[in-house]
């Protein structure tokens, strides 16, 4: 059991101090009122008649004590001791009982009184001192009435006596037991509503650290509500505030899949793309039931953990052919190389024939490039990520592909001030950020004569993730052409394999981070690494 369950079974009842608070002012004002009506000479015949001066010493003493508790309890502001509580029971009991001993014993009805004692003691106190209180009680008016017999004032009536004994252990069984009751069912109630709310604080930790982003929207298409991963999607202040009036179709792109599925619900919206660089999304649309409010609720998922996933199993499926295959075609083709070397080593070719042998053995050593890739997509292990500051991680990286490049080159680093966490598998991201920065290097060579790129690192202004930037100054990649260079065995290189990108964009995926190509202000050729955030936890 939790510690805040345990500390509502032990803790009193909870209207404790507001019922002690009451009381206070009740005694106050019966004191008050006894003390006034006999001052004033009011009901005389009754209020201390038999034992004038006693009553007035006792109902003075009374009121400046009951004044004095309330003071306490009012400045205080919280429940008395125990103790506190049954000495100020123990005074009320004392001071009615000497009150109706002046004022002619038990026929004055002034016995009701202490029965009010008896009960709220019950209520403020627990099991037996409460009921020594109402034993104390009962002494207290046997000893008023045998002193009242004994001196000769008033005729004593024992069955009176026995009866409002009786009549006091009752009272203060029953509000025992009531109180017990009310009691329990507060505790109940008061674990109820804080499994509830320890429940609806789980739910929305939940909703919160999901992956998949859920808003919800009016009839108009307000957002009434959403989650930290619908807020990074769709570019929404990090945290909801109601006064916020954000509307779902604002955004053209939104309005016009939100549209397209009020027409047909059916019908599954294809993903989208909110801005250049932003990753791809896919959202679903279902409507509250019993909302009355023809509230929508709309989920709204990144299509990179989907392709993970697809990924994956692809390559589960495809590993072992293409292993196999790959190892089939090794051993023809390391024979088919090892002859065409022996042939241009004979010494009765002519020139046309050494050329051919030479293409033969150029030609090879590029298919033995492709098989050693295709082997290497297959035995691809899983990433495994941790977090690191991208910009230190970088300028080592820096200092050594600078030195296993073989040519001088000029690498400019544009890093900022504060560090930049990221969490990834680094041995893979070196992986891609070395065929990334070597064909930078060798394309802008081709173009200016001077093999040099820029690493840049930033925070993406709307999706709040780091990104890197690897910036070439060769002629860039054609329109046509850009939608394809990510697919497998395509290059505009006569000497390449068509495999790097591919590679560097599945192991980008593997690392829920994304690779895509553009064009810089200066029309510069440019790829941007975007990296999941630091904080979110790898699948």
């Amino acid at each position: 059991m939790s510690s805040q369950y345990k500390e509502l079974l032990i803790h009193p009842l909870q209207d404790n101090y507001r019922l002690l608070r009451i009381y206070a002012w009740y005694r106050a004002l019966l004191a008050s009122v006894l003390f006034g009506m006999f001052a004033v000479g009011m009901v005389s015949n009754v209020l201390g008649r038999l034992h004038p001066a006693l009553y007035g010493y006792t109902v003075g003493v009374y009121t400046f004590i009951s004044f004095m508790t309330l003071a306490r309890i009012l400045l205080v502001r919280r429940e008395p001791a125990t103790s506190h509580i049954f000495v100020v029971c123990l005074i009320d009991i004392i001071a009615l009982t000497m009150i109706m001993y002046c004022s002619g014993g038990i026929a004055t009805g002034l016995g009701s009184l202490v029965f009010i004692t008896v009960a709220a003691s019950s209520i403020f106190l627990r099991g037996q001192i409460a009921t020594l209180l109402a034993a104390l009680a009962c002494i207290a008016i046997l000893l008023e009435s045998v002193a009242s017999g004994y001196f000769g004032q008033v005729d004593i009536n024992p069955l009176a006596v026995a009866l409002l004994g009786l009549l006091l252990f009752v009272t203060s069984l029953l509000f025992q037991y009531l109180t017990r009751r009310i009691l329990a069912s507060q505790q109940s109630a008061a674990i109820q509503a804080a499994q509830a709310a320890t429940l609806q604080k789980l739910n929305e930790m939940i909703v919160q650290r999901m992956h998949t982003g859920i808003a919800v929207l009016d009839n108009v298409g307000r957002v009434l509500l959403y989650n930290e991963a619908a807020a990074r999607l769709l570019y929404l202040p990090a945290q909801f505030d109601t006064r916020d009036q954000l509307y779902f179709n604002s955004n053209p792109v939104l309005q016009a899949v939100l549209k397209q599925w009020t027409d047909n619900p059916q019908q599954r919206p294809p993903p989208l793309q909110l801005e250049e660089g932003s990753p791809e999304i896919q959202l679903n649309f279902a409507r509250m039931e019993n909302s009355g409010n023809d509230l929508v609720l709309v989920f709204v998922e990144d299509t990179r953990h989907m392709s993970q996933r697809a990924q994956q199993l692809k390559l589960a499926s495809l590993g072992h052919l293409t292993a196999s295959i790959a190892h089939e075609v090794r051993n023809p083709l390391g024979a088919i190389s090892h002859a065409a070397q022996l042939l241009g080593e004979s010494e009765g070719l002519s020139e046309a024939d050494r050329r051919l042998a030479a293409i033969i053995q150029n030609h090879s050593l590029r298919v033995n490039r492709i098989i050693e890739n295709v082997l290497q997509l297959s035995r691809r292990q899983a990433a495994n990520p941790e977090k690191r500051d991208l910009c230190e991680w970088l300028t080592r990286f820096e200092q050594q592909h600078r030195q296993t490049y073989g040519k001088p080159v000029q690498i400019k680093l544009d890093l900022p001030d504060t560090p930049m966490p990221v969490y990834v598998d680094f041995s893979q991201m070196e992986q891609v950020l070395g065929n990334l920065c070597s064909n930078g290097l060798r394309y802008s060579e081709k173009s200016t004569g001077v093999a040099s790129i820029t690493l840049r690192v930033y925070m993406h202004d709307s999706l709040a993730i780091p990104c890197l930037d690897i910036i070439d100054y060769g002629r860039g990649i054609s329109d046509e052409d850009r939608k394809q260079i990510f697919e497998p065995f395509f290059t505009t290189d006569a000497k390449g394999t068509g495999l790097g990108l591919y590679i560097a964009r599945e192991l980008c995926l593997a690392n829920q981070a994304s690779l895509d190509y553009k064009k810089t202000s200066e029309g510069h050729s440019c790829f941007q690494i975007s990296f999941p955030h630091s904080n979110k936890m790898m699948m």
